[in-house]
């Protein structure tokens, strides 16, 4: 069945919130924690999801470091540490490293 236009805004809102969630390494940690990163289908959905890297979805983005996540996301074996929350942490720590510097510019 066809999606109507307000079926597809939703989704687009939804995916849109969901894709800029994965810019938190805490939150990527919470999903792996609870086996997300276990299940196929949604290994098949953070697949789906680079279509955020178009021209004409990056745009939307406020938080463009979700793409490389998302990119991360792709490989198994990040997949398998971020369940560490000391890794985790670490990546925290390092983009706040990273926007303290340039926000100082």
């Amino acid at each position: 069945t066809l999606e109507t236009e307000e079926q597809q805004r939703l989704r687009f809102q939804i995916e849109l919130e969901f894709v800029q969630c994965l810019a938190n390494p805490n939150y990527l940690n919470f999903l792996a924690q609870r086996g997300f990163f276990k299940d196929q289908s949604f290994i098949n959905y953070l697949k789906y999801l680079q279509y955020w890297k178009e021209p004409e979805y990056v745009k939307f983005l406020m938080y463009p470091m979700c793409l490389y996540f998302l990119d991360l996301l792709q490989y198994e074996h990040f997949r398998r540490e971020i369940v560490n929350a000391q890794c985790s942490k670490f990546i925290d720590d390092q983009a706040v490293l990273l926007w303290q510097h340039y926000t100082r510019r």
